[in-house]
């Protein structure tokens, strides 16, 4: 008899908790019937990146010294540097550079200890390929510069959430003037240096 009644008790249980949690899925489901959406049309639409987005590595041949601080300073020592010592210069002469995106990890120190600035990080991130060895960019490759999202006459930019004006959350249909809610970081940076007291000339002698 108590056996029966606590299956009829754990049977009620389970069900009270299905019920629940079917009611909190529905209860998201039609929240969102009630927003707009936010859908992007991919390809003829695309987000614009943020200012500090990670994308393809951009490589300068000619400024590039061979000195190998990309490799030493990547956490994969990703970067190959092919080069030869010139004898007559006394100096490295680059043969070859190459970076293998279907590894690389995006994490942009490459960029950061490069002593002449010959690499730096874009804004493309569409690396999709059919084969694996073709991630694999020499340095032709990687001195090609990519089409800016907000340049490409066949796409339609759009701004990501974190860069719509205040109270807005549809990309679409807005004046390309609009600002954005927060501050762009050279407008933060230029206040910081308005802000600071100028240093009292010194009196010589």
């Amino acid at each position: 008899m108590f056996k029966v009644l606590k299956q009829v008790q754990d049977y009620a249980k389970e069900s009270w908790q299905a019920a629940k949690y079917i009611g909190q899925g529905l209860s998201v489901t039609f929240d969102h019937m009630s927003r707009r959406p936010v859908t992007v049309q991919y390809p003829y639409e695309k987000l614009v990146p943020s200012e500090r987005y990670r994308g393809r590595i951009h490589y300068e041949f000619d400024k590039c010294i061979a000195c190998e601080v990309c490799v030493r300073v990547c956490p994969i020592n990703l970067p190959v540097v092919d080069w030869e010592f010139d004898k007559k210069a006394k100096k490295k002469k680059l043969n070859h550079y190459s970076i293998d995106f279907g590894v690389c990890i995006f994490c942009g120190n490459c960029v950061e200890y490069c002593p002449t600035n010959c690499l730096s990080m874009t804004e493309e991130y569409e690396l999709a390929s059919y084969e694996r060895h073709e991630l694999n960019y020499d340095n032709v490759a990687l001195g090609r510069l990519p089409y800016k999202v907000t340049q490409d006459p066949m796409v339609t930019p759009l701004k990501e959430f974190a860069y719509l004006p205040k109270g807005e959350v549809e990309p679409h249909g807005l004046a390309k003037g609009a600002q954005r809610a927060g501050k762009r970081p050279e407008e933060i940076l230029e206040e910081i240096e308005a802000a600071k007291p100028k240093e009292e000339a010194k009196p010589e002698g």
